[in-house]
């Protein structure tokens, strides 16, 4: 059985960006996979986090996905405290996990800056919870951004290292998920720079909160440069922004960037930037309105997360029972 974990961290508005990279094409994957989809609160408080801010990003995450179509009946959806399995196997593999490996992490080194001695150790052995969050449920595939890609290779070497130590054949070699055009959405400020929620100008990113005139006026006002599109996506090389913003289109229509380019190359921002502004409301504009719905009622929300946590721990609670006896521990 083909099964996939992905999760995304409550830490502020989601914005175009998880939704083009990550919760569309979880909408997708629920067709041909078993899919375990994680709001991951443990992660996110590897840096400080406001206790009541906490339970609303929370809240607004999990309605996010279920608004761009995530089906809680087909697909687990919950919060990742409510299953003990995640922080338990985390602690196995900080044993198993070597310091060498988590000293290569690069998204360590690019969150603690120049403060790593003030860092949290949890923000240090982040990727050994990762790591946890996928093979306790013994996932096959997990669909990754080009940013994550080096955390799944320390999951991949993880797992090999438990099983040649103790001598088994218990976890999958997990296969990553990398999909194509504009999985990686860049700031409207800033076309070398990923659009992000820490990013202190919101006019850097489309939130999924943001309503039609605020998209309008945001796409409006993004960087550009003052040539006209080019014909061919070759064109757009050496200019970040406007392929950031084809790439966009291309997206939201779910088409390559060169049928993009052949309907508006030659032509300028003046011409592109309502078109894409127009196409954008019309996509997102349903998913906010049944998001605005849910989070109107947080005890749904709270009765789907309490849900699928015990459908994830009826999942888990097995297998780690069976590393429990793999390991050696008593009382299994």
């Amino acid at each position: 059985m083909k099964r996939i974990f992905s999760g995304v961290q409550p830490t502020g508005n989601l914005h175009l960006g998880n939704y083009l990279g990550a919760i569309r094409n979880w909408v997708r994957l629920q067709d041909e996979y078993d899919c375990i989809f994680c709001v991951v609160d443990l992660h996110a408080i590897t840096m400080w986090q406001d206790p009541q801010d906490l339970r609303a990003n929370t809240r607004e995450v999990a309605a996010a996905m279920i608004a761009a179509g995530v089906d809680p009946k087909r697909n687990i959806i919950f919060n990742q405290s409510q299953v003990s399995a995640h922080a338990e196997l985390a602690w196995i593999f900080n044993c198993v996990a070597r310091l060498g490996w988590l000293d290569r992490m690069t998204q360590f080194k690019e969150k603690a800056g120049k403060n790593k001695e003030r860092a949290s150790v949890g923000l240090y052995a982040y990727p050994n919870l990762m790591a946890a969050d996928i093979l306790a449920y013994k996932a096959t595939h997990v669909p990754v951004g080009e940013d994550q890609k080096q955390h799944l290779e320390l999951t991949r070497d993880i797992a090999q290292k438990f099983n040649h130590d103790f001598k088994v054949d218990f976890f999958p070699v997990v296969e990553p998920l990398i999909f194509g055009e504009a999985t990686r959405v860049m700031s409207l400020k800033d076309g070398i720079a990923k659009m992000s929620k820490s990013d202190p100008s919101d006019a850097s990113r489309i939130t999924m909160t943001d309503d039609a005139d605020t998209i309008a006026r945001k796409i409006r006002k993004a960087k550009t440069d003052p040539e006209p599109l080019p014909s061919e996506a070759a064109g757009l090389v050496a200019r970040p922004e406007a392929a950031n913003l084809v790439g966009i289109y291309a997206a939201l229509d779910d088409k390559p960037v060169d049928m993009v380019l052949e309907e508006f190359g030659g032509q300028g921002f003046g011409v592109f930037k309502p078109a894409l502004a127009d196409l954008a409301v019309a996509r997102l504009g349903p998913i906010q309105d049944e998001l605005r719905r849910l989070l109107a009622a947080p005890d749904q929300i709270d009765a789907i997360l309490g849900q699928g946590a015990e459908r994830a721990d009826a999942t888990a609670q097995p297998i780690l029972k069976e590393i429990h006896k793999v390991v050696g521990f008593l009382g299994v």
